[in-house]
């Protein structure tokens, strides 16, 4: 069905039907497998966000070892509790790898065990790699192009290196996200870069810093880089669903999320593309959210702001522009004489659809704002109800993220001095890792300096609505 939908091939290399649910058993069992006796019994480390963590602790059991593994704190529980089914110790720790990694390398020393790194290794980058020797054997047929997710580069170095010593004329393009593209950018400014924050969504390709060895050896065997947003994934994911009943982890679908966007960025028809599903640790309550956002990511629901007269006939002459869409939202409240402001959501066909249509609503009288791509509106306004407010003087709207676990929302208001007022609050568990909350501060002009300050003392990522047109119109 989607090969159809996209007028290409579209196969699915499936490591998400593996033992541990992901590739990651490959690369753990090489390097195991390769350690010498006296190593392996006094037992082995590890630093993961869960399915190289599964793949160690797998391995451990089969070769008979201690196996010690560190996760973030913002691990789906899912993945915790496969580790300690396959017999593993786990330490919580940190809130992204990289702070995972630097308390397994204490441990490492302190307990004198061995690294198994979970990608910049080439033992490691040798067991992922078995993954494009398996593809290149059961595709005889002429392949375009591989897509592979990034994280910290393992999987993509040894299929890489693996399709390009055999089949060079085969694009190896790797998938980032747009708030996890260390691998990208690293790549564009020639040094490996280190991010200050990772997006949390897609946590299996979570890394602030690529390894030293992936790095080199992405810079030999990958064509190009395609990245894509948090919408995208999740349509894959529903995609993935709809053609296998099989549910990935957001990490799972970055592959053909990116096969769909580079295929259709560079207009491709015709060709034969590969995209690897490289996990499925997936934890149940996150799929609401997925579900939530999947229709956005396939450009099949398109959200508005739409003005119109407070008087009768109005929303009927709307609604007739809408035509025969169904209307997936219709949010208002009234409060201005003269004018009403309405949320509205509506099933599209077409990503240019949205586009057409705000100017048609225009044209008839309706001045329009086009929310499809505004995370504000699709993650918080649509959720609430209220409206402007008289008594929200010198308001000042943020938008923040924070590791979802307990206390990291106390943090955050006892961080805020007491006589700054709240005049605005949202939060919603979205089943994911990470929670996000909408606030309304009035901080008086001469606390301006001081709120920057709170700000970054914080240290949660913040983004600054104040001036966003939809949070004019509605609140």
């Amino acid at each position: 069905m989607l090969s159809e939908r996209i007028s290409n091939a579209v196969m699915l290399k499936r490591e998400d039907t593996q033992p541990v649910f992901s590739f990651k058993l490959r690369g753990a069992y090489n390097k195991m497998a390769h350690l010498p006796p006296a190593a392996l019994a006094r037992g082995v480390i590890a630093a993961s966000a869960g399915n190289h963590a599964q793949g160690v602790a797998m391995s451990a059991s089969r070769l008979g070892c201690r196996a010690v593994i560190v996760m973030p704190v913002t691990t789906p529980q899912v993945k915790i509790d496969a580790v300690r089914g396959w017999g593993g110790e786990v330490v919580l720790a940190g809130d992204s790898f990289s702070d995972a990694y630097a308390h397994a390398l204490e441990l490492e020393k302190k307990e004198k065990l061995t690294f198994v790194h979970p990608f910049d290794d080439p033992d490691v980058i040798a067991g992922q790699g078995t993954v494009g020797m398996e593809i290149l054997r059961q595709h005889a047929d002429p392949i375009d192009a591989i897509f592979v997710a990034i994280g910290g580069g393992g999987l993509i170095s040894g299929v890489g290196a693996y399709v390009k010593a055999l089949r060079p004329d085969i694009k190896i393009i790797g998938v980032q996200t747009v708030d996890s593209d260390a691998m990208v950018r690293s790549v564009r400014a020639g040094r490996r870069v280190t991010l200050s924050d990772v997006g949390l969504f897609s946590d299996g390709t979570a890394v602030k810093q690529v390894g030293a060895e992936t790095f080199r050896l992405v810079r030999q065997v990958v064509d190009d880089f395609v990245v894509v947003d948090t919408d995208a994934i999740c349509a894959a994911i529903k995609d993935v669903f709809q053609e296998t009943r099989s549910v990935l982890e957001p990490a799972g679908a970055l592959a053909l999320a990116g096969a769909k966007q580079y295929a259709a960025q560079n207009k491709w028809k015709n060709k034969s593309l590969v995209a690897i599903t490289c996990g499925a640790n997936m934890n149940f309550d996150r799929l609401r959210f997925v579900a939530e956002r999947a229709e956005v990511g396939e450009a099949r629901e398109a959200i508005f702001a739409v003005t119109m007269p407070e008087e009768r006939g109005s929303f009927r002459r709307f609604c007739k522009l809408v035509g025969e869409r169904n209307v997936t939202e219709f949010n208002y409240r009234i409060s201005d004489a003269d004018k009403a402001h309405v949320f509205v959501g509506v099933q599209v066909a077409s990503p240019a659809e949205p586009t057409r249509m705000a100017a048609n609503f225009r044209k008839h009288g309706f001045d329009t704002l086009d929310l499809t791509h505004d995370e504000m509106a699709k993650t918080h306004l649509r959720h609430m109800v209220g409206g402007r407010s008289g008594l929200a003087s010198d308001e000042l709207l943020y938008r923040f993220e924070f590791p979802e676990r307990p206390g990291a929302l106390m943090r955050f208001l006892e961080a805020m001095p007491q006589e700054w007022n709240i005049s605005l609050f949202h939060y919603r568990n979205q089943g994911a890792d990470y929670g996000r909350i909408l606030v309304g501060i009035q901080v008086p002009p001469s606390d301006k300096k001081r709120y920057k300050g709170f700000l970054e003392e914080l240290g949660y990522p913040y983004w600054n609505e104040t001036e966003n047109p939809a949070y004019r119109l509605f609140l």
